[in-house]
């Protein structure tokens, strides 16, 4: 799961609006101006019959500032992306 649901900065963010153009998902902001330091990201790969699937994940980053929630407040009765 992508950590940054539970971030501080997750509607600033250029790598989250980039995971969520991954996602063809809609973008929390469209000009987001925070740079994080060093996020790591998970791609998990998985062949389907006539496509590719592709999850991607922020898995670690040195700007992470936990906000329990962050996201769900931003998008109140939408299910957590996963």
């Amino acid at each position: 799961m992508c950590i940054c649901v539970n971030c501080h900065y997750v509607d600033s963010c250029i790598t989250y609006n980039a995971v969520e153009t991954q996602h063809e998902q809609p973008h929390l902001t469209q000009t987001p101006d925070f740079e994080p330091n060093e996020p790591s990201i998970n791609v998990n790969i998985r062949p389907k019959q006539d496509y590719i699937e592709m999850e991607w994940d922020v898995v670690g980053c040195l700007s992470f500032k936990q906000e329990t929630g962050k996201w769900s407040k931003l998008r109140p009765g939408e299910l957590i992306p996963t």
